[in-house]
């Protein structure tokens, strides 16, 4: 039975080890025998970082909650696997962008097949409305650039806008995308330049 999870938006406890590893260690081995509190505090102490990896993916709030969601049932099923050779963030992160990437591949199908009949910004891939009110001429530009990149971003194949999120969002080093993304180096950087060319040529066609 999946755990009753405790809000994630709530900070853990303050009682926490000062040494995050071994104060992970314990809480898993107290979740791995049925613990659902001590899998509630584990949730509580990595949702904030798991959340802002799969919403720098999704850019879309609501669904990276969704998809949080099912991170932390897999987490919870799939606990017995994890074996303590590498940090736990490091085991959970690519749980974390493999759900978010099947998310982004799911809602492409979806958007490709019922693309004719789109009439609103809803049927957009999550990419929101720019300000509807805006004071100056800069703040109109300023949202319409913004607007034109989310919209680019949300075009890049799955895979690609992975890779451009973790880098440019998320700041992670090469060798942690790849782990993340499960594939080598340089394959990660193989898809950086890709989803950079692409980005860029997507964003050059919006200019008037």
């Amino acid at each position: 039975m999946a755990p009753a999870f405790n809000d994630p938006d709530q900070p853990p406890p303050d009682s926490a080890e000062s040494d995050p590893v071994a104060h992970d260690a314990a809480l898993i081995a107290r979740a791995r025998a049925g613990e659902e509190r001590a899998f509630g505090e584990l949730m509580q102490a990595h949702y904030p970082a798991t959340f802002r990896l799969v919403v720098a993916i999704l850019r879309h709030e609501h669904d990276a909650r969704d998809v949080c969601q099912e991170v932390w049932l897999t987490v919870w099923k799939t606990l017995p696997t994890y074996r303590g050779e590498s940090r736990f963030s490091t085991w959970l992160h690519p749980i974390a962008t493999r759900r978010a990437i099947d998310h982004l591949r799911k809602r492409r199908r979806w958007f490709s097949r019922f693309l004719p009949f789109s009439t609103g910004p809803d049927d957009r891939l999550g990419v929101p409305e720019p300000p509807s009110a805006v004071d100056t001429p800069a703040d109109f530009a300023a949202a319409e650039r913004r607007a034109h990149f989310e919209k680019a971003l949300a075009e890049l194949p799955p895979l690609l806008r992975a890779a451009l999120a973790l880098r440019e969002i998320e700041g992670q080093t090469y060798e942690q995308i790849a782990r993340s993304l499960e594939c080598p180096v340089g394959t990660v950087m193989s898809r950086l330049h890709k989803a950079r060319h692409l980005l860029a040529k997507k964003l050059q066609s919006y200019r008037p």
